[in-house]
C-alpha cells in the first residue's frame, strides 16, 4: 500500500509510480480512496460481526461456553500475533526479538507496569460485553454501547482538558435521548424475549462496560503520550496482562465450574469464530482505521447499527417497533454529527446563521490563510470493539 506523505507524495513504490516517485496523475488520488472504502467496510463488518456472533453463540441450544475463558483465549491469541509481528519485525532474528523484549518489558517495567490498569479494565469491559448481548438483542446492545462515545468525551474534558463544540455537546445531549427512547422501549416490552434474559442485567452491564471503555481509552492515550513503544508491542503488554487477570477472572467467576467440565466446554465452530474475531478484530482495524477518517468511522459505526438491525431481524426474531426506529434514528444522527471535524461544524453554524442573517450568501477563504483546524485525531470518539482505545497508538504514529 502506497503510504501519502505531507507533500502529497508516496513513501512506498507501487503501480503507477514513475521513476521520479511520483504517482501518475489521479492514481494517488484514486487508490487513497479506494482505500477509505476498504476501511469503511471492514470497520462495518468487525462493529456489527462481533456483536451478532457473540448474540448467536449465546443463544445457540446445548451446552453454553464459559465466557470467562473465551476472554482469556482472544487475549491469547491476540498477544501470540503480536509476538509474531514483532518477531517479522526483527527479520526474525530470535536473539534480537529477546534483547528487544527484556529491554521494553522487564527494563523499563514502569511503563509496563502502566498497562496494567488498562488491561485490567480491558478484560472487566470483555466480560461485561457477553453479559450484556447475553441479556439484550443484539440491535438494542449496538445502540446502547454508543454511550462510549458520550462516557469518553466526558473523561476526555476532565482528565486530558479537552474542549468540545457547540455541536459535539448537542449531539451528545442527542445520542443520551436515543439511547434512552430505545432502552424505554425495551422496558415497555419490545416483543417477546427468552425466559433466561434479564433485560435489567442487560442494561446494567452495557452502562458499566461503557464507563469502562471511556475511561481505560482515555487513560490509555494519556499515558502513551512521549511513549515510543509500537502498537504490536503495546498490545503485546496488554495481552500480557489481559491473559494473567483473565484467569484471575476465571477462577473467581467460574473457576469450579471450568475444572469440572473442562477449559473448553461448550466450545463450538460459531465460539471458536467470536473468540477469533475479538483477538484479531482489534488488530485489524488498528491497521484499517489509519486510512479512515473521522466521518467515515461515524459512517461506519452508523451502517453498523443498520446492518446489526437487519441482522437481528432475520437472524433472531427481532421486532422493529417505531419507538425504536426514533431512538436508533437519533443515535445514528448523533454519531454522524460528533464525528465532523470542528472546521466542518463550524462552516455549519456560520452557514445557519449567515442563512438566517442575511439570506443567501457565499464566504470564501481569504487568499493565503489556512484553513480551519480540524479536530486532533487523538480523539475519544474512535470506534472501541472491545479493543477499540488501542487504536489510539495507532493514530498517534500515523
Amino acid at each position: 500500500m502506497a503510504a501519502v506523505g505531507a507533500g502529497g507524495s508516496t513513501a512506498a513504490a507501487g503501480p503507477g509510480v514513475v521513476s521520479a516517485g511520483v504517482l501518475e496523475p489521479g492514481t494517488a488520488s484514486a487508490a487513497h480512496r479506494r482505500l477509505k472504502y476498504i476501511s469503511l467496510a471492514v470497520l462495518v463488518v468487525q462493529n456489527a460481526s462481533l456483536i451478532l456472533s457473540i448474540r448467536y453463540a449465546r443463544t445457540l441450544p446445548g451446552d453454553r461456553f464459559f465466557a470467562t475463558t473465551a476472554v482469556v483465549m482472544a487475549e491469547v491469541l491476540k498477544g501470540l500475533t503480536c509476538l509474531l509481528l514483532l518477531f517479522a519485525q526483527k527479520r526474525g532474528n530470535v536473539k534480537h526479538l529477546i534483547l528487544f523484549l527484556h529491554e521494553a518489558v522487564l527494563v523499563q517495567y514502569v511503563d509496563t507496569l502502566k498497562l496494567a490498569v488498562p488491561s485490567l479494565i480491558y478484560t472487566l469491559q470483555n466480560n461485561l460485553q457477553y453479559v450484556a448481548i447475553s441479556n439484550l438483542p443484539a440491535a438494542t446492545f449496538q445502540v446502547t454501547y454508543q454511550l462510549k462515545i458520550l462516557t469518553t468525551a466526558l473523561f476526555s474534558v476532565l482528565m486530558l482538558n479537552r474542549s468540545l463544540s457547540r455541536l459535539q455537546w448537542a449531539s451528545l445531549l442527542l445520542l443520551f435521548t436515543g439511547v434512552a427512547i430505545v432502552q424505554a422501549q425495551q422496558a415497555g416490552g419490545g416483543g417477546p424475549r427468552p425466559l433466561d434474559q434479564n433485560p435489567g442485567a442487560g442494561l446494567a452491564a452495557v452502562v458499566a462496560s461503557c464507563l469502562s471503555s471511556g475511561f481505560a481509552g482515555v487513560y490509555f492515550e494519556k499515558i502513551l503520550k512521549g511513549s515510543s513503544g509500537s502498537v504490536w508491542l503495546r498490545n503485546l503488554q496488554l495481552g500480557l496482562f489481559g491473559t494473567a487477570l483473565g484467569l484471575v477472572g476465571l477462577w473467581w467467576a467460574e473457576g469450579t465450574a471450568v475444572a469440572s467440565r473442562g477449559f473448553f466446554f461448550g466450545y463450538t465452530p460459531a465460539v471458536w469464530g467470536v473468540v477469533l474475531n475479538q483477538a484479531f478484530g482489534g488488530l485489524l482495524v488498528a491497521v484499517v482505521v489509519k486510512y479512515a477518517d473521522n466521518i467515515l468511522k461515524g459512517f461506519a459505526t452508523s451502517l453498523s447499527i443498520v446492518l446489526s438491525t437487519v441482522a437481528s431481524i432475520r437472524l433472531f426474531g427481532f421486532h422493529v417497533d417505531p419507538l425504536f426506529a426514533l431512538g436508533a434514528g437519533l443515535v445514528i444522527g448523533a454519531v454522524y454529527l460528533y464525528s465532523l471535524p470542528r472546521g466542518a461544524a463550524k462552516a455549519i453554524a456560520a452557514a445557519s446563521a449567515s442563512a438566517s442573517a442575511s439570506g443567501p450568501c457565499v464566504h470564501q477563504q481569504p487568499p493565503g490563510q489556512p484553513p480551519p483546524p480540524q479536530l486532533s485525531s487523538h480523539r475519544g470518539d474512535l470506534i472501541t470493539e472491545p479493543f477499540l482505545p488501542k487504536l489510539l497508538t495507532k493514530v498517534k504514529g500515523s
